[in-house]
């Protein structure tokens, strides 16, 4: 597999944003050795910083307290070198971390079929929101609510059934569009 090369949007950090089951982490591990960036996943950061899991976390504390948490490993990742930072499902319904999403990184929305989301997200039983709720169901909700703060992000990548590796290829395609546009010369 080739690497994708010197990118001006490889300067900033690429943060892949979604529903949980979408494959930001997967998807983003395979994205950062074709752009020669260290991937980071915030999800492991918040449970490292707590001392849990993020499923304990929600039990324990409740959601607020895992948000606050959220936010704050965010607002540290986003101010060190650039990354691919696969972020948490809610991490941008935080308006401090949307903004600070927007002033340092490329953000990409990976969406996806939720049908499709929803048969990965039951094979484990590791989502807090999900628990004891019908996936589908649950997952058109927070698609209801979150796909209009998702719509702000730089780039949306549809992806789907494919292999992680063509949602890695859409990104790449859609990274170097971005970085060619006039706009984004500025913000690089």
């Amino acid at each position: 597999m080739s690497r994708a090369g010197p990118d001006p949007a490889s300067r900033r950090t690429i943060a892949l944003v979604g529903l949980m089951g979408v494959g930001k982490s997967t998807v983003g591990r395979r994205l950062a050795q074709r752009l020669g960036m260290a991937f980071v996943d915030a999800d492991a950061e918040i449970e490292e910083a707590a001392g849990m899991t993020v499923a304990d976390i929600f039990s324990a504390l409740g959601e607020a307290e895992f948000r606050a948490g959220e936010a704050r490993v965010m607002r540290r990742l986003l101010e060190g070198p650039a990354i691919v930072l696969a972020t948490g499902g809610g991490a941008m319904l935080n308006p401090e971390t949307r903004a600070a999403l927007k002033a340092r990184a490329v953000t990409v929305w990976m969406r996806a079929d939720l049908e499709v989301v929803a048969e990965r997200v039951q094979r484990r039983d590791t989502r807090p929101l999900l628990r004891g709720r019908d996936p589908l169901a649950t997952l058109t909700a927070l698609a209801e609510a979150r796909y209009p703060i998702y719509a702000e992000a730089d780039l949306v990548v549809d992806v789907g059934t494919g292999a992680h590796g063509q949602a890695v290829e859409a990104i790449l395609r859609s990274l170097r569009r971005h970085s060619a546009a006039p706009d984004s010369r500025a913000a690089s």
